[in-house]
């Protein structure tokens, strides 16, 4: 049954929309439990290199089950954290089922990070246990070294000296486990943000944020699900866009996600994936719907017969919106959210028009407004803060260990985005700029704050800026301003020596594409870089 019911207006949608959230929610029961009974429907379908695997709810009910017993025999208690790295991997997709029920907070991380990232995070967050595999053991175990953390490593893919086999500890342990009771405000999981100012802070997030991420899937995906459905996504599980947009939505109704390994986005292998698997729902950023649009004949060759597209991230605009109801032959609904406050704006083009450009209206249970600094919502047509009215069951519930930041995302109670915007007559909301330095490319939003502490700790580099410089497919790219030391002589070769550097410390898409050494950088009178003089002044010589 859907939290929100289908009617013919934005309006009536809006205006019936009631939040019911029990004292007492654990989400591995809506995502799992009780599916796995009765008819026991298809859950994932993994397709990878060896082939493809079907797991049915029961499967993935069973495997969560022994996992939790795993996680428990190690020592975890309730609250601790357990780290997951890896990519769209079934034991990805368990181990949170498994951290639920076991009343465990699970960390989702991304394989694209490097060692610095994986270290800081780790005890950042005190994780005592972490899952991974093979391919990315060497750097978790490198992470390990400076953090002191994990206690106890499992791996997905084997078994090496200081890591442990974690399928080889699942069938020894029992396939039944009660699902351990949790209030809705308990922590279920624990996102890092994209770190615009400082090192990136752990967004912490209750059970109740499955109930409040599904008016947003279920308005985005155009009143999902429907009879036939069946998800996927390129975004990676370690991403809440993939976590909370994709994967769990599609599990709390009980319609079967596609996972695939990919380690680039193949606009080909996007489309035959999509036609072999059926799939019906995907979430896709513009950027992969622009690479798509270069594929000749992609839907007719691959068979793809796609319902709806919920896109973010980045402005979709209008050409891809006339593409994709030319070629998809569907909807392109563009959604809005941040790792604090996910799916809270949107569209869905079946009940509303669809404004190119803007980022839709307040999705239902949600209240938007534009407020100035001190929480006071403003006037249609004029810019201020994008905010979001408290309580809201999707919102966080604290930055982790950090009261401070906690009560400065709040102005009364409003939720500061960060975002500057406008907001129409009509309610429809419009992006205008960052109050912050976020970097937008290709879908992620990237903190500069990462990128260049991993530049200066380059031996030939006094110090670094990092900006984002507009781009036609990936919305920006990376640009860095680089001052070196006094006995050091700028050079291809020394750009690309850093570039690499830092590529092995942070992920692929956090890496800088143009490199400009300059003899200084604007600050402040303080110190404090002023990254908006560097794109005004990219900004002119692009004119």
């Amino acid at each position: 049954m859907r939290l929100i019911e289908s009617a013919s207006s934005y309006d009536d949608i809006y205006g019936r929309f009631r939040w019911f959230v029990p004292e007492y929610y654990n989400i591995a029961t809506d995502v799992c439990d009780r599916h796995a009974a009765g008819a026991d429907g298809t859950a994932l379908i993994a397709d990878g290199p060896g082939g493809v695997q079907r797991f049915s709810f029961g499967q993935i009910q069973r495997l969560a089950n022994r996992m939790a017993h795993v996680f428990l025999a190690a020592g975890a208690q309730r609250g601790d954290r357990v780290m997951i790295l890896l990519g769209q991997d079934p034991l990805a997709a368990v181990a949170h089922v498994a951290c639920w029920k076991a009343g465990l907070v699970s960390l989702p991380t991304s394989v694209l990070f490097g060692v610095d990232a994986v270290a800081y995070r780790l005890t950042d967050s005190g994780a005592i246990i972490a899952l991974t595999d093979l391919e990315n053991l060497p750097k978790l175990a490198d992470a390990r070294t400076q953090a002191g953390l994990p206690r106890t490593i499992f791996l997905v893919d084997g078994a090496v000296p200081g890591a442990t086999s974690i399928e080889a500890a699942m069938a020894r342990a029992s396939e039944h486990f009660v699902t351990v009771t949790t209030r809705a405000d308990e922590p279920a999981f624990l996102n890092y943000t994209s770190g615009t100012t400082g090192w990136p802070k752990g967004a912490l997030h209750a059970h109740r944020t499955m109930l409040g991420h599904m008016p947003g899937a279920e308005f985005g995906f155009d009143f999902f699900p429907q009879p036939g459905d069946c998800m996927w996504s390129p975004a990676d599980w370690s991403w809440l866009a993939g976590l909370m947009d994709v994967l769990m939505p599609a599990w709390f109704h009980g319609v079967p996600v596609v996972a695939s390994r990919q380690k680039k986005f193949d606009p080909e292998e996007a489309f035959a994936l999509m036609g072999r698997h059926g799939v019906r729902t995907a979430l896709l950023t513009p950027t992969a719907l622009k690479l798509m649009r270069q594929v000749p004949n992609g839907v007719a060759r691959s068979g793809t017969k796609l319902r709806c597209v919920l896109s973010g991230g980045e402005s979709v605009g209008a050409e891809l919106l006339d593409w994709a109801s030319r070629e998809l032959r569907t909807q392109v609904n563009e959604a809005y959210g941040q790792t604090e406050c996910n799916l809270v704006l949107g569209n869905c083009a079946s009940v509303m028009p669809v404004k190119p450009g803007s980022l839709g209206r307040a999705v239902p249970g949600h209240v938007a407004a534009i407020v100035d600094d001190d929480g006071t919502p403003l006037p249609a047509g004029a810019v201020g803060n994008i905010a979001l009215r408290r309580p809201d069951p999707v919102m966080l519930l604290e930055y982790w260990r950090k009261p401070d930041a906690t009560r400065d995302k709040f102005a009364g109670d409003w939720l500061i985005t960060g975002d500057l915007g406008h907001m129409d007559e009509d309610g429809y909301v419009w992006f205008q700029g960052r109050a912050d330095d976020v970097i937008t490319s290709s879908g992620y939003r990237i903190g500069p704050a990462e990128i260049e502490d991993a530049m200066t700790r380059h031996p030939a580099v006094v110090i670094a800026a990092a900006i984002g410089v507009p781009d036609p497919v990936r919305t920006e790219t990376i640009k860095a301003f680089v001052v070196l030391k006094a006995d050091t002589r700028a050079s291809p070769g020394l750009a690309d020596e850093i570039r690499a550097f830092v590529g092995e410390r942070l992920a692929r898409h956090e890496c800088p594409r143009d490199i400009e050494f300059v003899d200084e950088l604007p600050m402040t009178t303080n110190g404090k870089v002023i990254r908006r003089a560097l794109r005004e002044r990219e900004a002119a010589r692009r004119t």
